[in-house]
């Protein structure tokens, strides 16, 4: 495999459709995709300061790498690429990839990133930034410390464990999505979702969790949580916590220590529909069963 070591390399394309290549200790520097249409790369202890370095590339491996403020949309339309132990401080990253891997980077920056990918893997990354995962499927998640509004909308085969999700209306037009042992923040959380799974979380929202046709919690804590699961079907929910107020489920269960309202307003849902179990209260308007 040829090397480059400890160069400064500048110019538009100027390692453009490079083939079974190793670049170590180097620089690019004043000049748009420089890898552009490359095969085989590995990129090892460098530095990427333009625009577009990766796109079109094959079997891309980086490690302990920095991509600074001015790498805009740096991985396009790229496969089986993995990032680790490295930064990435630009904007609009990594879209239209297949099979991407990133372990231990850094995201500063992660606005519009990681859209309309096919074959994700994260493991240990903190990202902050909006509209974080657009349109991506089959995805694994481990360790995320995410920061950043409108996350995850439109994704499909999504797995996520042991992360920390700060995150304004996630999980927006969702299908087939689970969420094992992870703290969230998010206001109005999986809107017209289908297929959706909690597992040992803890989750504040406001008016979240609506709109969802197949919700199921396990185990789950709801800090302050108000107006849940209204025109949810197929809820099957068991909360270890009260739940401030619950409204217009279309059916299933709901379990919970208490619920401080129950409200079915909307004649057009039959509230004999949904069992509610709250299992440290007396029944609520015949709608409630003491466990």
């Amino acid at each position: 495999m040829q090397k480059i070591i400890n160069e400064h390399l500048t110019g538009e394309r100027s390692l453009f459709k490079s083939r079974d290549l190793t670049v170590e200790a180097s620089i690019f520097d004043d000049g748009e995709s420089p890898l552009k249409e490359s095969n085989n790369i590995k990129v090892i202890d460098s530095v990427f300061g333009w625009r577009y370095p990766l796109w079109y590339c094959h079997n891309v491996a980086v490690r302990n790498t920095a991509f600074l403020e001015g790498v805009r949309a740096g991985f396009w339309y790229s496969h089986n690429v993995t990032v680790t132990d490295s930064s990435y401080q630009g904007p609009k990253g990594f879209r239209k990839c297949t099979d991407l891997r990133l372990e231990r980077v850094q995201m500063s920056n992660a606005e519009e990133t990681l859209w309309w990918n096919d074959g994700i893997e994260l493991e240990d990354v903190t990202a902050k930034g909006d509209y974080f995962c657009q349109g991506s499927s089959n995805i694994r998640i481990k360790n995320l410390q995410l920061d950043g509004k409108y996350s995850f909308d439109g994704c499909k085969n999504v797995v996520i464990e042991g992360s920390r999700l700060i995150t304004k209306d996630a999980f927006w037009n969702c299908e087939n999505v689970v969420v094992r042992n992870s703290f969230i923040v998010s206001e109005y959380l999986a809107w017209n979702a289908k297929i959706v799974r909690f597992e040992n979380c803890t989750i504040q929202s406001l008016q979240g969790l609506c709109y969802i046709e197949g919700l199921t919690l396990r185990n789950c804590r709801l800090i302050e949580t108000d107006l849940a699961f209204e025109y949810c079907s197929d809820v099957d929910a068991e909360v270890t916590t009260p739940i401030v107020s619950v409204k217009n489920p279309y059916n299933g269960r709901i379990v919970a220590p208490k619920i401080g309202e129950i409200i079915f307003d909307d004649p057009a849902v039959d509230p004999t529909r949904t069992t509610i179990v709250q299992t440290g209260c007396p029944c609520y308007r015949g709608f409630c069963e003491v466990a």
